[in-house]
């Protein structure tokens, strides 16, 4: 059979990676690709493992059956090993789904407050605080990239990274707008008003994925603003960066060297230029599907969080939590949330592909 081969492939690809890791003649980025490539097939081994265990048990089985003394045994063995065999392939089929080449990337995130003036800048402060929260509950790293705060300690814009193993492949689907219902600590009437907020998230670029050349981009330094203490406006730290070709302007000036600001704006356009180049390469493919759940558009309205009714809602799925207190801040809710994405979009695919 085809997927027989196909499995047997992935089991010798896994061999034939771990002994050219272990030879010692791989280096560098190399060894990084190799290294993930492992990674992800020796999550699927076990159920490589599973299929063809069952597979043999369902053939041993039928050749009991032509002894009268194991006849009922095997009948046994055969209905479990049956009824089991479904399920193994589905988990099969879902592992072997094409993978997004940036699913196990660090992921660059930006928050901007939209309709409703200083309740959503509050909300986008709210919005950051729990993905900050979901981050570090997950064992991931976050740096504040560029941040301009309100006087309420909202924000109207907040960038920031999240870093660990598969981050995008998990904050991928928060691309859009997100909607809050509630009534405004600034509104003396009670009245629940409706604010928006978009949130994009980018995968993290590596040098390997964007080249950026010295003639596309203008460099400007100029002095900090905002907190800072006695540092900012005495020395030009902050950077913005201009990419000619595509218009992208990056701006960093909350770390405190010049170079270090820097390095970080590089790090900002490099993942804006590789985004740009992944929608553009999807776009080209007039005759893939687009899927609702992990189209990523800014513009898209996907979620809904209703403080009254302690609701969120997720409009591509139709999926509404009452957890808005846990979801907000982080926790499983939101797991629950994202869990619910990715097996949507799991399905959409193998879908597509039947």
């Amino acid at each position: 059979m085809v997927i027989d081969q196909k499995l047997l492939d992935i089991k010798q690809r896994a061999d034939d990676i771990q002994s050219k890791m272990n030879s010692g003649d791989v280096s560098g980025d190399e060894l990084t690709k190799l290294s993930k490539e492992y990674s992800r097939l020796n999550d699927i081994l076990p159920l490589v493992d599973e299929y063809f265990q069952i597979k043999q048990g369902i053939s041993d089985a039928n050749e009991m059956l032509h002894d009268a003394e194991l006849r009922e045994i095997a009948t046994e063995q055969l209905e479990d090993l049956k009824h089991r065999m479904p399920d193994v392939e589905k988990r099969l089929q879902i592992a072997l789904l094409p993978r997004d080449d940036a699913d196990d990337n660090s992921a660059i995130m930006e928050i901007r407050a939209g309709v409703g003036g200083e309740e959503s800048a509050l909300f986008a402060g709210d919005l950051f605080n729990q993905y900050k929260s979901y981050a570090l509950r997950h064992g991931w790293k976050i740096e504040i990239i560029e941040e301009n705060a309100t006087s309420l300690h909202g924000y109207k814009e907040i960038i920031f990274k999240i870093d660990g193993d598969g981050v995008y492949a998990r904050m991928k689907f928060e691309s859009g707008i997100h909607r809050v219902q509630r009534v405004p600590e600034t509104e003396a009437g009670g009245r629940i008003h409706t604010s928006a907020v978009s949130v994009a998230v980018m995968p993290e670029a590596q040098d390997i994925d964007v080249k950026i050349e010295e003639k596309d981009i203008r460099i400007d330094v100029f002095r900090a603003s905002g907190a800072g203490g006695q540092h900012v406006n005495k020395t030009d730290s902050a950077v913005r960066i201009t990419h000619f070709p595509t218009g992208i302007v990056v701006t960093c000036q909350n770390e405190r060297s010049q170079i270090q600001n820097k390095a970080t704006a590089m790090a900002v356009l490099r993942s804006k230029l590789y985004e740009k180049q992944r929608s553009e390469q999807d776009a080209a493919r007039t005759d893939s599907r687009r899927s609702m759940v992990g189209s990523g558009d800014r513009s898209e309205k996907i979620r809904t969080y209703n403080f009254p009714e302690q609701r969120v809602t997720d409009h591509r799925i139709k999926l509404t939590l009452y957890k808005l207190d846990d979801i907000l801040a982080g926790g499983e809710g939101l797991d629950e949330m994202i869990d619910a994405l990715i097996s949507a979009d799991q399905l959409e695919r193998l879908a597509a592909m039947e």
